[in-house]
């Protein structure tokens, strides 16, 4: 049941926030919403305000947003003036509106990260040696499981990453590391080596290590509500980097197909995260938002990002495109994602069974 009601919360706040960026753009320019509703299908109850009817309804997976005059053949909902119609606004407040629906899941992804970051701090590994791979640089050095690096050619380093970027840009050149051992403080000299290793993305790359794996120690670092803020900000910054580069490399082929997930694989990450605790299910949010972001910016018709498309042809032809022209594309764009959910269903069912 837990698992369940983590499910529905997550997908409708998800959905809710974007919803909710459309709303609250529209608003401040003034073009009419007759309905904001949380949650799809038959009202369970509303109220009206400020010429927006106001929805609870019956199925609480997100909500939705009408504006008026979304569709050009339809009459204006009474007490919506001619001048509160989308249709007719110009095509950059229409961009507006319509990314406003993405931008809002960055800016949730950037809140849920700052939450984190503020109440629980940040989380870094101790540079303390957990495993030394054997036939490695590090073996060859003599260092030992738990031994504490304090220092790379006179640099102090506090955390394993910071090892890491030092032993990765070294270019395989000698270093010299000041190590905690049993409360003695050693001096080694260890030589990194180039090898080939697979990058998070499947690709050959080369880089340069020393064979040693972190023992999992760590700390916590708190943080005040500005630095707290930065470091939401470079967190979002860094997923969707990272997200970017993974689309791109699916488009590539780079990553397999087979690695796409639908709404099943999304149901079992959240189970999954919501039984490890609060901050995890908020961590797993946050990155499921940005990638419903980057989706919804894809330019493909139905999609935001194909708004946003039809909307800039507007402004630099002078005109709309053709409504012919823009059903088909419609359509096109709807095989395109019907396509993608089944086989992203497909990839679904096949990894449970598998």
């Amino acid at each position: 049941m837990q698992s369940v009601l983590a499910v529905v919360l997550v997908l409708g706040l998800l959905i809710f926030f974007h919803e909710l960026g459309h709303f609250l753009v529209a608003r401040l320019l003034r073009i009419g919403v007759p309905v904001f509703s949380l949650g799809f299908g038959p009202k369970i109850f509303g109220f009206l305000r400020k010429g927006t009817e106001y929805r609870l309804s019956a199925v609480p997976l997100g909500g939705y947003v009408k504006l008026a005059g979304d569709n050009p053949d339809e009459e204006l909902p009474a007490g919506i003036r001619p001048e509160e119609s989308f249709s007719l606004r110009p095509p950059w407040q229409r961009i507006l509106v319509v990314a406003a629906g993405p931008i809002f899941n960055f800016v949730l992804a950037f809140l849920i990260y700052w939450g984190l970051f503020w109440f629980h701090g940040q989380q870094e590994l101790l540079p303390v040696v957990g495993q030394v791979m054997e036939n490695s640089p590090a073996e060859a050095a003599d260092l030992r499981p738990g031994d504490a690096i304090l220092a790379v050619d006179g640099q102090e380093i506090a955390f394993f990453r910071e090892l890491s970027e030092i032993i990765q840009q070294s270019e395989a050149q000698p270093l010299t590391l000041t190590v905690l051992r049993e409360e003695k403080q050693l001096e080694i000299a260890a030589r990194p080596r180039v090898e080939t290793r697979h990058n998070i993305f499947g690709e050959d790359v080369k880089v340069a290590m020393l064979g040693i794996t972190a023992s999992g120690d760590s700390r916590f670092i708190p943080m005040g509500p500005g630095t707290a803020l930065v470091a939401g900000l470079h967190q979002t910054w860094a997923i969707v980097a990272l997200t970017v580069q993974g689309i791109i490399k699916l488009i590539e082929r780079i990553i397999p197909v087979d690695t796409i997930g639908g709404p099943i694989l999304i149901a079992q990450l959240v189970s999954e995260q919501a039984s490890m605790g609060l901050a995890s299910l908020l961590a797993l949010t946050a990155l499921i938002s940005i990638n419903l972001g980057l989706l919804n910016l894809l330019p493909v018709p139905v999609l935001d990002g194909g708004h946003i498309l039809f909307y800039t042809l507007e402004t630099i032809m002078g005109k709309p495109l053709s409504p012919r022209l823009q059903a088909i594309a419609y359509k096109i764009g709807i095989a395109f994602l019907v396509t993608l959910m089944t086989f992203a269903v497909f990839n679904d069912i096949h990894r449970f069974f598998k």
